[in-house]
């Protein structure tokens, strides 16, 4: 098999689907579409990798079946159409891409006078009860989920699309559970979220078919080579590079200096070079590079200045590379006990 065989699905529309191309193409993983129109397009980076667009609801259940290999979606929808998280053939690889952020949360009418779950709960109880209490949205499984482990009062789901703020202004619904970013849509329709009510966290993630990673190589070789990337991007995100000049007779002299300041020690220490001098009787100077993280920069700069640092350069870091991506190694050792189960299944049977 050839990469060809190979397919990553992308949202098709909406502010994930700008975010998801912006995203890839900051990990040098530009995506080309010849045609707007089209709900095909190409990787140049990863030859032959086949990029689909599509639903995300549709991107999770085609890498769930095994249609599609790889896949970006929220993580909201990942969780509520993958199936069994332990067992099922959806693998998060990365569940933090930094884009798309939103909470699933619990929000009740402002006249409720409630602001967490026990005062909704006491309003339900003395005001909703006997009947169930109608709660609108469109993740049944997330939200039943969480309501069960907090022994709410007994509640009927409605499964809803479209604006859900209007529900309980319209009556078709007494609360809602729904994705809040700002929380302004909510204020406008006389909703409060409740404080304790966020059922999940979501960003962005990358998902893959377990058992494609599994049985194929060229698969798992994909993998690898987006996890590099995407780490890589998101790591350097954290930090910039620093550079300066300092007088100095030998790098040994200068690191010590360089380790009694907190802030100048870098991922794994300074990297120190002696400068070329251009005269005879030039003073020695080295140059000095470090990796800092981007809130402590003013300290930074300030501790190299305090001893003897001139000529200071920051710059912004594209990539750090680690000797091998974390997340990769997360993969293998869930692929690896995901394999060890269904031998232990295997033989259970067989000894039956």
């Amino acid at each position: 098999m050839t990469h060809a065989d190979i397919r990553l699905a992308l949202p098709s529309k909406g502010r994930l689907e700008l975010d998801s191309l912006d995203f890839l193409a900051a990990c040098s993983l530009r995506v080309y579409k010849p045609n707007p129109r089209q709900y095909q397009a190409v990787i140049p980076a990863i030859p032959g990798l086949a990029v689909l667009f599509q639903r995300p609801g549709d991107i999770v259940v085609g890498v769930r079946s095994g249609s599609i290999d790889f896949g970006i979606a929220g993580l909201d929808v990942v969780e509520e159409k993958r199936g069994d998280a332990e067992r099922g053939e959806v693998l998060i690889l990365h569940d933090e891409l930094g884009f798309g952020a939103c909470a699933l949360t619990l929000a009740v009418p402002e006249e409720w006078g409630a602001d967490d779950l026990g005062s909704a709960v006491y309003h339900v109880q003395t005001s909703i009860s006997p009947r169930p209490v109608r709660i609108a949205t469109k993740y049944p499984s997330l939200t039943a989920r969480f309501l069960n482990a907090h022994n709410f009062p007994p509640f009927q789901l409605i499964d809803a699309e479209g604006t859900l703020e209007v529900a309980p202004t319209i009556g078709y619904a007494d609360l809602i559970a729904d994705l809040v970013s700002s929380g302004q849509t909510l204020r406008d329709n006389r909703l409060l979220p409740l404080t304790d009510g966020v059922i999940l966290k979501s960003q962005a993630c990358l998902i893959a078919n377990r058992a494609a990673l599994r049985a194929r190589p060229e698969v798992l070789a994909v993998a690898r080579q987006l996890l590099e990337f995407v780490e890589a991007h998101l790591r350097a995100e954290n930090f910039f590079m620093v550079t300066a000049n300092m007088r100095g007779d030998s790098p040994e002299a200068i690191s010590q200096r360089m380790f009694t300041q907190p802030d100048l020690r870098g991922l794994q220490g300074p990297t120190i070079a002696p400068v070329v001098p251009h005269t005879e009787r030039a003073i020695a100077w080295h140059a000095v590079n470090i990796i800092v993280r981007k809130d402590r920069i003013s300290q930074a700069v300030q501790q190299l200045r305090a001893i003897g640092g001139s000529g200071v350069i920051v710059s912004p870091v594209t990539y750090i590379f680690e000797e091998e991506p974390q997340r990769y190694k997360a993969m293998l050792e869930a692929l690896n006990a995901k394999s060890n189960d269904t031998h232990r299944g295997q033989c259970q049977r067989q000894s039956s």
